[in-house]
């Protein structure tokens, strides 16, 4: 969730500056103002940010060379996402040149902050040139990408929360990004409708905990469509309060060719109404990612994760009879301080009688301030961090290939995504990767049904049914 977390939070700061005559750029060279909107998931994000002094003191040094159309004193250089978690006075130190450290949550700000007022002027009296073009960076992915993604009118990215509270012990993400906070229903709604009118075909509903989400009703100004839905669900109970399961819901009974998908929900929070939703929504792609860290119950207690392999293998179960043709991903770390080779086989075990389409393999870092650093020695050597993270891909390349090679013969619904050379790719309503030939039918942005001819493990390939 963490990079589309970012890429969401990227789209908002650059249509808010966009609002005062700024305008975007994919080069740094000739920025005015150049963001770097972080990630502290791992060490390896920060230690990226850190180890930019010399290129952004290079960057400025060159930038003081082009006159009038750079701020005074150079380009600026701001530093916003989950990094803020480190104090500003230790940011400085180590930053000296970053001009600006903003919250993430503080971002409406900007426009004061960098006094742009009169950039809007400036830009409303010479309409052609390319005044105040903005960069912006984060720490996970090349900034072309992360615009690509953020930008493209048929996949959208709409929050509906901020933060979370479960405070997992190896995790930043309440210290960086704070406590979890649902955002109205009203303003969700409202976002949804104007991408699905925009074009949208898919709909990304994002959050840290996503499905512990509690919101306030207010279907009185929903359509009747969706205010219906949502009363006829909310009968007999609290009339106040939204859950996720309500919110899917909603956002299913809003007209429109789409895509339902959510990132990431946490096991405790996964109710059986919730998959009892997801299975009854006919917009809801059916992919899960389902985070599970470890597959030893020791292990999961020292994280902080409060379920067992028993209730998690239960969901699973619970998931799949409802719903038998969705993919399911996850989320395991290894080298967890203390864990042991045994330990670790659990996860290995786990890994293969679940069968996931993918998992994101993460190395353990200790992360400032997080419970697991203060706690536990990171005992586990860095070569056997990666001996067990190839482990777990050499797992997941034998099942992801044996859950494409069912596919194959079969046509499928496909959103077209993007083109290389010549070579389309999109993604199917359960989030499989297509590759497909070359065909002037094909559109980006639009579905298209595909045939599927080979598997491989990472990727199916196919052609547009004839």
């Amino acid at each position: 969730m963490g990079c589309q977390a970012n890429i969401a939070d990227s789209e908002k700061i650059g249509k808010l500056l966009e609002k005062y005559g700024c305008k975007k750029t994919n080069s740094q060279e000739g920025a005015d103002f150049l963001f770097y909107n972080t990630c502290s998931i791992k060490q390896s994000a920060e230690d990226r940010i850190f180890g930019l002094n010399n290129k952004i003191r290079d960057l400025k040094r060159g930038s003081k060379k082009r006159g009038k159309l750079a701020p005074i004193g150079g380009v600026k250089v701001i530093l916003t996402g989950c990094m803020i978690h480190y104090a500003k006075e230790e940011l400085k130190k180590r930053l000296p040149s970053f001009d600006y450290f903003v919250d993430i949550k503080e971002i409406t700000k900007l426009p004061k902050i960098l006094n742009l007022s009169s950039c809007a002027k400036t830009t409303k009296e010479k309409k052609s040139d390319n005044h105040n073009p903005v960069t912006v960076k984060t720490g996970l992915s090349d900034i072309s990408k992360v615009w690509d993604k953020a930008e493209n009118k048929f996949s959208a990215l709409i929050p509906i929360s901020h933060g979370c509270d479960n405070f997992c012990t190896y995790c930043i993400v309440p210290y960086a990004r704070g406590r979890e906070e649902s955002r109205p229903v009203k303003t969700i709604i409202k976002e949804v409708k104007e991408a699905v009118r925009n074009g949208a075909k898919e709909i990304w509903l994002l959050g840290q905990n996503v499905n512990s989400y509690c919101g306030k009703n207010s279907s009185a100004d929903e359509t009747d469509r969706t205010k219906s839905t949502l009363n006829s669900h909310l009968s007999g109970g609290d009339n106040d309060e939204i859950t996720f399961s309500h919110l899917l819901r909603m956002v299913n009974a809003i007209r429109g060719d789409f895509w339902i998908r959510f990132t990431s929900p946490h096991p405790k929070d996964l109710s059986d109404d919730l998959i009892k939703a997801m299975a009854e929504c006919e917009k809801f792609g059916h992919y899960l990612n389902l985070p599970v860290q470890s597959g030893n119950d020791e292990i999961l207690k020292k994280m902080n994760r409060p379920y067992t392999m028993a209730h998690y293998k239960k969901l699973v179960s619970k998931i799949k009879k409802a719903m038998p043709n969705i993919t399911l991903s996850t989320d395991i770390i290894v080298g967890f301080p203390g864990e042991t080779r045994t330990q670790f086989k659990d996860s290995i075990k786990l890994a293969k009688e679940i069968g996931y389409e993918m998992i994101y393999i993460g190395k353990y870092s200790p992360r400032p301030k997080t419970a697991a650093a203060k706690l536990f020695k990171d005992n586990v050597p860095k070569e056997e961090k990666e001996r067990r993270w190839r482990e777990i891909t050499d797992v997941l390349r034998k099942t992801a290939l044996e859950n494409h090679k069912k596919l194959v013969g079969k046509t499928m619904k496909v959103l077209i995504d993007s083109k290389q050379k010549d070579r389309f790719y999109g993604r199917t309503k359960e989030y499989n990767l297509v590759e497909i030939k070359k065909s002037p039918k094909l559109k980006i942005g639009e579905f298209a049904n595909i045939k599927i001819e080979e598997a491989k493990a990472w990727k199916l390939k196919g052609e547009m049914e004839k």
